[in-house]
């Protein structure tokens, strides 16, 4: 059977709010700019893509979690450099006016409106990224705090508190997913570059010296659980920083990238830290953030190995991949989510709208729901229900008929293959759980 995968994003963005996973933010008023409201199905899905990375990360011995604050001391940002150096090279084309980051709009090796083509630009200015606000009653320069640019450091200086009331041992990790935000002069994409966007990072604090065989550790680690995603595996690459684009703090970088509709763009970046950020942390707070090594009796500030993921990217990459049209089936569209992703498991259909389907089907929808999440759809033709299950990712849909009445049995469809099999209601939990589990 042919399949047609994705080619052009905008497909993807109507199925989307067709179907209740993204809406633009306020709407009704027009929409705000690169800002996205997650839907019902939307939501779930988002959750069940954090809950997949949370236990990827914390079912381990090694490493515990963590959920810190969005405001923070705004030193901290002055120790960490986002508040001198996290900024982009912003300029105004004159003839048109539109405003642009110059390191991005280099042809010929000049600076080129990308909107009107036109060389007059103004020299570029420093562009700060994060957003500033104030604390308390009172709007001044004592007041202002920043909303987070990044994650990271919130685990940094929790770090030694970390430690100590976890009882770990180098080398330990803290996982950790939150909100961040950014004012990024030129978000687009749909959901990949936004302004407020959710983060999943892990700092793994290592001993010096042993920094770059954990750093060769998780690139491998993280690797893998793109396969366990069922992403494909011809869409995924690795590409390595070059010296000129090290973060400053950064010894090494690595980003695992996705080849998007809109092309190759990172996913997940694999960082070294290396002791950059306790030892900033250290001089600006004057608090001692190092470790001692019973065994050997070493003191040292740790190296850090940083895995960051972009949630939202994820998301849309998951999306993207799992898209697909089957034109031999009347251009059928299939969402193929793996099941743990999917934002519904199991469906529950009556055949037709007759009370006694409706009842049977609504008492084994309720059942479900203790388990799984779970959908019931009674509108349109069985066809169009299914076509309708198929597009949101849902793996599997019981169909109750009125032989259900006679023989206590439903028909199971599967939504890949769209066989169906008739299955005892008493056995029914049975039969969809171990479907769901061996997908």
């Amino acid at each position: 059977m042919s399949i047609k995968p994705l080619k052009e994003l905008s497909t993807l963005v109507s199925l989307c709010k067709r179907r209740g996973f993204i809406f633009q933010s306020s709407e009704i008023y027009g929409g705000l700019n690169s800002c996205w409201d997650y839907g019902p199905l939307g939501a779930q899905f988002k959750l069940n893509v954090k809950m997949s990375w949370w236990r990827e990360m914390t079912r381990r011995a090694d490493i515990v979690g963590l959920d810190a604050a969005i405001l923070m001391h705004p030193t901290v940002w002055k120790a960490s450099g986002h508040v001198d150096g996290f900024s982009d090279p912003l300029v105004d084309c004159k003839a048109c006016k539109h405003r642009f980051r110059e390191d991005t709009a280099m042809v010929d090796g000049k600076v080129t409106c990308p909107k009107c083509g036109s060389t007059d630009v103004t020299e570029s200015r420093s562009f700060n990224l994060m957003f500033k606000t104030h604390m308390g009653p009172v709007d001044n320069e004592g007041a202002v705090v920043y909303l987070r640019p990044e994650t990271a450091q919130g685990i940094f200086v929790n770090f030694e508190n970390v430690a100590t009331s976890m009882r770990k041992k180098i080398p330990f990790g803290i996982a950790q997913i939150g909100k961040s935000f950014r004012n990024e002069i030129t978000p687009g994409n749909f959901t990949f570059r936004t302004r407020e966007f959710e983060q999943m990072e892990m700092q793994y604090f290592v001993k010096p010296g042993t920094d770059e065989e954990w750093f060769e550790h998780w690139k491998e680690v993280r690797w893998s659980y793109y396969g366990k995603l069922g992403l494909n595996q011809e869409k995924l690459r690795y590409k390595e920083h070059g010296p000129d684009e090290l973060a400053h703090y950064a010894k090494a970088a690595f980003d695992v990238q996705y080849e998007f509709p809109f092309g190759w763009q990172e996913l997940e970046g694999v960082h070294n830290r290396s002791d950059f950020d306790l030892s900033q942390h250290q001089e600006f707070s004057g608090k001692k953030l190092e470790y001692f090594e019973e065994a050997s009796k070493d003191r040292f500030v740790p190296y850090v190995i940083e895995t960051a993921v972009g949630c939202d990217r994820l998301a849309l990459a998951l999306l993207c991949d799992a898209y697909r049209e089957e034109p031999e089936q009347d251009n059928r569209v299939v969402l193929g989510l793996r099941p743990e992703l999917a934002p519904v498991k199991v469906a529950f259909l009556p055949l037709s709208k007759k009370p006694e389907l409706q009842e049977l089907s609504q008492k084994l929808h309720q059942q479900a729901l203790e388990h799984w999440e779970a959908d019931y759809d009674e509108t349109a033709s069985i066809g169009k229900r299914y076509r309708r299950q198929d597009e949101i990712g849902t793996p599997l849909c019981v169909t109750v008929d009125f032989d259900s009445l006679e023989d206590q049995k439903v028909t199971v469809r599967h939504r890949d293959s769209m066989a169906q099999d008739r299955v005892a209601m008493d056995q029914l939990h049975s039969y969809v759980g171990d479907k769901l589990r061996n997908w």
